[in-house]
C-alpha cells in the first residue's frame, strides 16, 4: 500500500517552507507531488523519505580505507 502525505507533512519532515518545496519539485531536486484531486496534491511518503536520505548521505564524508 503506498503512503500519500500531504503538503503540511512534506514540510514538517524536510524543514523546508511551501515555497521552498515547490521550487525543489520544480527543478527536479525533489520528487513530484501526485493529483488526487482538482485541488488536491500528495507526495508518496517512500519517495519522500528516499529524498531525505539521499540528502543525509550526501552530506556525511565518505569513510576512508585503511591500508
Amino acid at each position: 500500500m503506498v503512503n500519500i502525505i500531504r503538503l503540511p507533512d512534506v514540510m514538517a519532515r524536510t524543514g523546508l517552507s511551501r515555497s521552498s518545496v515547490f521550487l525543489k519539485v520544480k527543478t527536479g531536486d525533489m520528487p513530484p507531488p501526485i493529483k488526487l484531486g482538482v485541488r488536491a496534491t500528495g507526495w508518496v511518503a517512500e519517495e519522500v523519505d528516499n529524498w531525505i536520505k539521499q540528502r543525509v548521505a550526501a552530506s556525511r564524508p565518505t569513510p576512508r580505507a585503511e591500508g
